[in-house]
């Protein structure tokens, strides 16, 4: 019986030797092409609106030659033509490889801001999940950040406002619903946070009217005036302030500053000329 198992035994020699040969690649899944040829191979493809099968051949010519001089040039067209191709997860893949090997080149703006654009055109109307939004804000900032005074950071500086306007939006109309539904404290949250958060976006002086609204349904006249006194400084001549103005003056209040709120502190650099 022992005899028969030594029998069965592989020899080590021959079981490295097997190991070994299974994980070379297999000949037939290796192109035999010049690393010139694929590369204008998915040059053609990407004139043609071939986009997936040109990322795909890009990423060839990285898989087969990665220290070629081609391959950096190919890893970021791979992430410009998934973008197009509307594989957004990939183009993202792509773009971070890029920067990961190679955060000082000059394309680097590029992939950074492909990464942003790749969140931001995945952007939904405000009824809907805002994860991508989210995420689209702070690849937009880091664009900002990480390469100023560049033409990426102008693109993306121009929809980092768009974004926080659409962000904005996305509190307003909840706190709408709760305004609605007399649900004055869940709709002040959401108010606030358009003031402290988004203070820059068209939704602002809609934001401080409201606050007036619902801060004279919890009866908290003080707060009211407050946000009444800021909409009307700021927005002198926007129909929120002339809307704050009738609801106050209806119930023979006027606007009037309370230095203490949480409204004045939020806007005291404009209203007062201070920083906080």
């Amino acid at each position: 019986m022992l005899r028969s198992r030594r029998m069965m035994l592989i020899p080590f020699a021959a079981l490295t030797l097997l190991v070994g040969c299974a994980d070379e690649p297999d000949p037939a899944t290796l192109d035999a092409r010049p690393v010139d040829e694929i590369f204008a191979g998915a040059d053609a493809l990407a004139a043609e609106g071939e986009f997936a099968q040109a990322a795909e051949a890009y990423d060839e010519v990285e898989r087969l030659y990665p220290y070629s001089p081609r391959a950096k040039t190919a890893m970021m067209r791979s992430a410009q033509s998934y973008y197009r191709a509307g594989d957004y997860n990939q183009a993202r893949l792509a773009a971070e490889r890029f920067l990961n090997f190679y955060p000082a080149d000059p394309q680097a703006p590029d992939a950074q801001l492909l990464i942003a654009n790749s969140y931001y055109d995945q952007i939904v109307d405000v009824g809907r999940d805002q994860a991508n939004t989210r995420e689209a804000l702070t690849a937009l900032r880091e664009t900002v950040n990480r390469y100023p005074d560049t033409d990426q950071a102008r693109a993306a500086q121009l929809k980092l406002d768009l974004t926080l306007d659409h962000l904005a939006g996305k509190e307003m109309a909840v706190g709408r619903y709760y305004l609605k539904r007399d649900q004055y404290v869940a709709a002040i949250n959401r108010f606030r946070t358009v003031i402290e958060n988004y203070q820059t976006t068209s939704h602002t002086p809609e934001a401080l009217h409201r606050l007036v609204e619902a801060y004279m349904g919890m009866g908290v006249v003080q707060e009211a005036q407050t946000a009444a006194a800021v909409l009307g400084y700021n927005f002198p001549g926007s129909t929120w302030y002339a809307s704050s103005y009738d609801l106050l003056t209806g119930s023979n209040l006027a606007p009037q500053e309370n230095s203490d709120s949480w409204i004045s502190r939020s806007y005291r650099q404009v209203v007062k000329g201070e920083w906080l």
